[in-house]
């Protein structure tokens, strides 16, 4: 057996370029799939071919797609589909009608057929799941308004792909030559006539619901009565191969059917737990993916085609982001959230190679135009990192103008104080403040958290409190107060020490991420800091004694002994902060100390607990004597 022809060799290779090459790639903010992308490009058949054809390790990396599928087919329940019901129907819909009408349009224009177009048109309509999540999840964006409307967009892409495989064989080319080895070749779909194919397409996907709904359901409550983790796991990895397994045996894509086996089980009690158990192999399987799908880009085409290839790749992305961002704008969004949801969906997708090799077997395309669409789709996967990064460069030189949210007015007149951060830490005292009748300007850099919490009657501003001149628009000058909320320490600190320089009069408190970060602060200037997790902390603490059996009255005062005592130490320690031994050793000292002090002050409590329950009972005992 040569090293070629090695699977062993083959996943060794796959695996060393993408630990060297994502970790530099991330490094130079380029992102992990861009890097996993690149790794494949280096050592596949095409450059240093260290590994032969990616074919046999491309089959084995899939699944690491139809992992992704299934754990999305988990959370799509009934209450999430009606929640995000304009999301998944009403864009998601539109986005596959548009970018389909304008690719078809250029087809024709091309000199295609109709109908070769139309099929072009909808294959290309389809993102990559993979690759969209994986960007939006690196840059903070998966939850919030673009992340919701990215997830329903390619939730109805998934949910389409079955009415395409029933709908592509009627655009088929009269006359045309069907492939054997393409799409359904060694399928049980092939002794069948054409007629009866679509029928066993519904057949398979309703076996996968009833099997879901009526047999998953009793076999995994027998394993899990079994109370052995291995084999749960094992069981959930059996039930991603057999969903998948089947779905090919019937010419399906293996994807689609993990995610409709998620989708019945996600209503199951059981969906936590296969979260947790499959989720270690989605990670690795879909790097392997990535890089796969790298080691198959035809450098030989593209060397001898340039011009072509990188023109329809332009154009793809171009077409598939105006009509994206068309219909972001029909639907009432936001520029920025339009702008951003049309970037993150301008490219090609892994169900797109599916159908593909589906539409060759039927004869709707033939095998130059699949070749060529493949090979655009695969660079327009591999540019989405730097398209996006690009894009994310030019809104931030251009002060986000194209992504920011509409502009308020600074109409609250002089306002009492200013808030800097408008997330869960600073909303809480926020509303605290104008409980008490005090005027607050919000201010908060985040696109996505601003969209979401205009919707809720929060007048927030956008902008960066690191730029004094949008303090001083916000009034900052004639303010008492600034509130530094925000989650970035650096940038906090920056705020702390500007707005302290600028505006000596006005008094700052701000979050700190932990006791080393509070220091900092303080040295800042600062007048106070809050350790954004210490209250919350403290009050779980006192929760927990009560729970063990303490008094409310004990736990209380316990949690009281703990504030001040550690308010008292973090002062005695404040001016020789380091992380050198004698901090250290003071610290220990100093811990040790308190602690004592604690057990000293509940034992005494203790002891006036039971004197006080031995006076009642000696009440108690009179009243009933009289």
């Amino acid at each position: 057996m040569n090293g070629h022809s090695s699977l062993l060799i083959q996943a060794l290779v796959y695996l060393g370029a993408g630990v060297v090459s994502v970790p530099i790639a991330k490094r130079l903010g380029l992102g992990s799939v861009l890097g996993y992308l690149l790794a494949g490009v280096v050592v596949g058949p095409f450059a240093l071919d260290l590994v032969g054809e990616p074919g046999d390790v491309m089959r084995f990396a899939e699944f690491g797609v139809v992992i992704l599928l299934f754990l999305i087919g988990l959370e799509v329940r009934p209450a999430l589909l009606w929640r995000m019901r304009t999301a998944i129907f009403g864009l998601g819909a539109g986005q596959m009608a548009a970018t389909t009408a304008v690719i078809a349009a250029a087809g024709l224009a091309m000199g295609l057929a109709a109908p070769t177009a139309l099929a072009a048109g909808l294959i290309l309509s389809m993102s990559s799941t993979a690759i969209v999540l994986q960007n939006l999840e690196e840059r903070g964006l998966r939850k919030g308004p673009v992340g919701e409307l990215t997830f329903g967009v390619l939730l109805f892409q998934d949910l389409a792909v079955i009415p395409l495989f029933a709908l592509l064989p009627l655009l088929a080319v009269s006359g045309a030559t069907v492939h054997a080895e393409g799409g359904h070749g060694g399928t049980l779909l092939n002794d069948l006539p054409a007629w009866g194919r679509p029928l066993a397409l519904i057949a398979a996907v309703a076996a996968v619901v009833v099997a879901g709904r009526y047999l998953i359901r009793p076999l995994f409550r027998f394993i899990a009565a079994a109370r052995l983790r291995e084999m749960f796991t094992a069981s959930a990895l059996l039930l991603v191969v057999g969903v998948a397994a089947l779905m090919e045996l019937v010419g399906l894509s293996p994807a689609l059917g993990a995610f409709l086996a998620g989708v019945v089980l996600a209503e199951s009690e059981f969906r936590r737990e296969l979260e947790t158990d499959i989720e270690p192999f989605r990670g690795l399987l879909l790097g392997l993916f990535f890089i796969t799908v790298g080691a198959g880009l035809d450098l030989a085409m593209a060397a001898s085609q340039p011009a072509l290839l990188f023109g329809l790749v332009a154009g793809l992305i171009a077409a598939k982001a105006i009509a994206m961002y068309a219909v972001g704008r029909l639907f009432r969004q936001s520029r920025g959230v339009s702008a951003t949801t049309a970037v993150a969906l301008a490219q090609g997708g892994e169900f797109a190679f599916v159908l593909l090799g589906f539409a060759l077997s039927a004869g709707v395309l033939d095998a130059d135009l699949v070749r060529l669409l493949t090979a655009t789709i695969a660079v327009s996967m591999a540019a989405t990192p730097l398209v996006f990064a690009a894009y994310a460069k030019l809104s931030e030189n251009r002060g986000e103008a194209d992504a920011e949210p509409e502009h308020l007015p600074f109409d609250e007149g002089d306002p009492d104080a200013v808030v800097a951060g408008f997330g869960r830490f600073g909303q809480i005292a926020t509303r605290l403040l104008k409980a008490n009748g005090f005027k607050v300007v919000l201010l908060d850099s985040s696109v996505a958290q601003i969209d979401l919490i205009r919707r809720f009657g929060w007048p927030v501003h956008y902008g960066d409190a690191t730029r004094l001149d949008l303090l001083r628009t916000a009034g900052v000058e004639k303010a008492k107060l600034l509130v530094v909320a925000i989650d970035d320490p650096d940038k906090t600190g920056e705020i702390v020490e500007a707005a302290r320089e600028a505006f000596p009069h006005l008094t700052v408190i701000a979050r700190a991420f932990d006791r080393r970060h509070a220091y900092e602060l303080l040295k800042a200037g600062a007048h106070e800091v809050e350790r954004e997790t210490y209250e919350s902390a403290l009050n779980f603490g006192r929760r927990a004694l009560v729970r063990l059996g303490v008094s409310e009255r004990r736990a209380l005062k316990a949690a009281v002994l703990f504030r001040d005592h550690d308010a008292q130490l973090f002062r005695e320690l404040q001016s020789s902060f380091s992380l050198d031994e004698r901090y250290i050793q003071a610290t220990r000292a100093s811990r040790e100390t308190m602690e004592r002090l604690l057990q000293a002050e509940m034992a005494r409590m203790a002891d006036d607990d039971d004197e006080e329950d031995d006076a009642s009972r000696r009440v108690e005992d009179a009243v009933r004597r009289v």
